[in-house]
């Protein structure tokens, strides 16, 4: 696996963490879901996260039948893929139709989905997340929550933040970032190059074929 591929891996198990805290029907889950500020929603949700793959047999077997089914029936209650695939695709947005625009949120929502199930089963039993002191506006509706993730007591420290945004129905993740580089951005760049040599529609199609080959 290559670099790049490797921090993308762990950008996308950040988002992981928040998706399968309601799979287990825990109350921290619903907590996380009613959570009041940004940090309590992260703490929340990834703390009882963690606490479910490490105990989920089918997960340590690397079931992805299983994986699967739990990160498309539970991530869209807090990773806002419209907003992602929207900043991800920048001033090219606007130029879509609507049409156009609904077929790339659901093509890129199944590339992260994809992406979701394969770091899960890079979850260590001693994997562990340690919230960083608070530098924003807790009353404010777009914020970041900065963490450190580690997969082992003796390992080094992943930087790991999260971007949020308040919205009608609570918290809502669109974009993560990993040792400095957010996912939004990386993908932004990836889509400038695919839209410039063959325009929306050659992304949305370059997309489905890379879903379909995993």
């Amino acid at each position: 696996m290559t670099l790049k591929k490797i921090i993308t891996a762990i950008a996308l198990f950040g988002l992981v963490q928040i998706a399968f805290a309601q799979a287990n029907g825990t109350t921290a889950a619903a907590d996380a879901s009613a959570a009041k500020t940004p940090v309590e929603f992260i703490e929340q949700a990834v703390n009882s996260t963690l606490h479910s793959i490490q105990n989920d047999p089918s997960i340590k077997m690397g079931d992805m039948v299983r994986i699967s089914q739990v990160v498309e029936q539970f991530v869209a209650s807090y990773v806002d893929f419209r907003k992602t695939t929207r900043l991800a695709a920048g001033r090219y947005w606007k130029d879509a139709t609507p049409e156009q625009q609904e077929a790339l949120a659901l093509a890129f929502r199944a590339t992260l989905l994809r992406t979701y199930a394969g770091a899960f089963t890079r979850v260590e039993p001693a994997t562990a997340m340690k919230i960083m002191p608070f530098r924003g506006d807790l009353t404010a509706s777009d914020t970041v929550v900065r963490t450190q993730l580690f997969r082992r007591p003796t390992s080094d420290a992943t930087i790991l933040d999260y971007r949020l945004e308040k919205t009608p129905t609570g918290w809502k993740i669109y974009d993560v970032n990993v040792e400095n580089i957010w996912l939004i951005e990386n993908y932004r760049n990836q889509f400038s190059q695919q839209i410039a040599q063959n325009g929306i529609a050659g992304l949305i199609d370059a997309l489905n074929q890379h879903n379909q080959k995993q």
